[in-house]
């Protein structure tokens, strides 16, 4: 993938995190009691953050010491 390439996947996931994010602070805001919906929604998120993670790596060139 390129720079340009990763540059738009990470703006995407970023978002998606964001939304993510939200959606959950509103599960909770509501008192809901659907503790399975909260823990895909987490999930998610969390795998989200380790892709986005994963690129941001593919970005910074590796140094050799």
């Amino acid at each position: 993938m390129e720079d340009g390439e990763i540059q738009k996947r990470l703006l995407g996931l970023r978002s998606e995190h964001r939304d993510l994010d939200a959606a959950i602070d509103a599960l909770r805001a509501t008192g809901s009691t659907d503790q399975l919906q909260l823990a895909r929604l987490k999930k998610r998120k969390l795998l989200m953050r380790d892709e986005i993670q994963m690129l941001e790596d593919q970005l910074i060139p590796d140094i050799i010491a």
